[in-house]
């Protein structure tokens, strides 16, 4: 305390703290530089210019998201330098379903007492997070807020823009008999982990414990980052043929790939045309999980969906391919609204 009174600090607010992590994270910040970034981190707001960016005429598309409960395991395992990679992929890879490229990120880092290290942590995989999807981390908030988190708390939020040409959103043109493609997940991603934490409890597992899909601990394993797909996606939509694509977060199959589709048309999907990760087989029988549960809840091994003209569909699978991506042609657009799936995961 001081003569006066109680200061800032007293009641549980460390400014410095806070200035220490943003001195930390400028040159992570400063690697994500991008055509159209108007100057660094550390004014009341940032400047981006569209122009600069190579758009004459651009249609902006904004998203934010969050990771959801996965939060808690990477707070409770310490593990916490791929959280931030969730984040940004959250956000750009709803953002490319639009058509649009990524051009920045903001972030929101609240908790009850700032760790410089675990914050510089987080955004530093941020950062790392946006330079992969090719968008500048031009800004973002720390919030100290001592009552409202428990130690050692904290919670994110992401926001991103990006931009398209007028007239070229997505989707468009989707008709019946597109080729399906999808893109395989590198596991659960950021969607289900309430669920996923209800079945670890229920097989008596810890997060140290040895994972029973995969070397390594369950709570490691389990924090797999969340794939960004943005590159390989523009690459296609500027290939040409790509008519819709739909980032499969929570809901799964069943519900996200829908929400692209025109209302008169559906989806036939071979469950048989892909296999169901080891995590997801762990999930669902740990779990006593059904299948429709299953693709009601998680992606279930594919990130990604892309509707594709059906001529165009055997090019655009190759450059997928090409660009690192592992691809399934998992079925058509068909008449009639919603998904019918045949087969069954395995």
């Amino acid at each position: 305390m001081t003569r006066d009174g109680i200061s800032y600090r007293d009641a549980g607010v460390d400014i410095d703290a806070g200035n220490a992590l943003v001195e930390r994270i400028k040159p992570a910040a400063a690697t994500t530089t991008r055509p159209g970034v108007m100057d660094a981190i550390g004014g009341f707001g940032a400047l981006f210019d569209p122009k600069a960016a190579g758009y004459d005429d651009p249609v902006l598309v904004a998203a934010t998201d969050g990771v959801g409960t996965k939060l808690r395991i990477a707070i409770d395992t310490g593990h916490l330098d791929g959280i931030g990679q969730d984040l940004v992929a959250m956000c750009v890879n709803d953002l490319v379903c639009q058509g649009a490229e990524p051009l920045f990120f903001l972030d929101y880092f609240a908790t009850g007492k700032l760790s410089v290290e675990e914050g510089a942590r987080v955004i530093e995989g941020i950062a790392r997070g946006c330079k992969a999807a090719g968008c500048a981390l031009i800004g973002g908030e720390t919030a100290e807020m001592p009552g409202m988190y428990h130690d050692g708390d904290f919670d994110l939020a992401g926001f991103a823009v990006g931009a398209m040409q007028r007239g070229t959103a997505l989707p468009r043109d989707v008709c019946d008999g597109d080729v399906l493609l999808g893109l395989a997940s590198d596991g659960v991603h950021s969607n289900g982990y309430s669920l996923v934490r209800k079945v670890a409890e229920r097989a008596g597992l810890g997060w140290s414990d040895p994972a029973p899909f995969a070397e390594g601990t369950l709570g490691r394993a389990l924090l797999t980052p969340t794939r960004l797909y943005v590159r390989p996606a523009l690459a296609a939509i500027r290939a040409g043929g790509v008519h819709a694509l739909a980032h499969i977060t929570g809901g799964g199959i069943t519900e996200n790939l829908p929400r692209v589709l025109p209302g008169d048309l559906g989806a036939e999907i071979d469950l048989g045309a892909w296999r169901l990760p080891g995590v997801f087989r762990w999930l669902s029988q740990a779990g006593g999980t059904d299948e429709a549960e299953m693709l009601k809840t998680f992606n279930s091994g594919i990130g990604l969906i892309l509707s594709v003209a059906a001529d165009r569909a055997e090019a655009i699978a190759a450059l997928l391919s090409e660009a690192g991506e592992t691809v399934h042609r998992m079925g058509h657009v068909r008449a009639g609204a919603g998904v019918r799936y045949s087969g069954r995961l395995a």
